[in-house]
């Protein structure tokens, strides 16, 4: 779905997105796709779940069972907007913007966790090859 069509959706639709290229979105259509697609994560400044892929979450450290699961949206975003951050976490960035994958410090410290979609914009914005893979190694800690 393109962006501006995403923006005609009603509410909560738009809600369920993930952008996968320029101007084209993943998104439930009907009120009975909603749940079933929604990725329920919140977003964290500390996360402990990136992408491999548009799609694919992995863990970016070791997460224990029933250990909340987080992102940061700029692993997957972006936008023209900006929301207030809550997550309260010692790396908390208090503003989260829809452009924060432009940001150098993130960009090190999320290396190989990015969307695909957003690791080929950083590649052919700064010239970096950012591969994908090669850093998806922590595993899942069962208790």
């Amino acid at each position: 779905m393109t962006t501006k069509q995403l923006r005609d959706l009603p509410e909560p639709l738009p809600n369920s997105e993930i952008q996968i290229a320029d101007g084209l979105h993943l998104v439930a259509l009907s009120p009975e796709e909603y749940e079933p697609v929604m990725l329920f994560i919140n977003h964290s400044c500390d996360p402990n779940i990136g992408f491999a892929g548009n799609t694919v979450l992995v863990a970016m450290c070791d997460v224990s069972a029933g250990e909340e699961l987080t992102t940061d949206y700029a692993l997957f975003d972006d936008y023209d907007g900006d929301m207030a951050c809550h997550c309260t976490t010692a790396q908390c960035r208090r503003v989260i913007s829809g452009r924060d994958w432009r940001r150098s410090e993130l960009q090190r410290r999320y290396h190989g966790y990015f969307s695909w979609y957003l690791q080929e914009k950083i590649a052919a914005t700064y010239g970096e090859a950012n591969p994908i893979n090669g850093r998806h190694q922590a595993r899942l800690t069962m208790v």
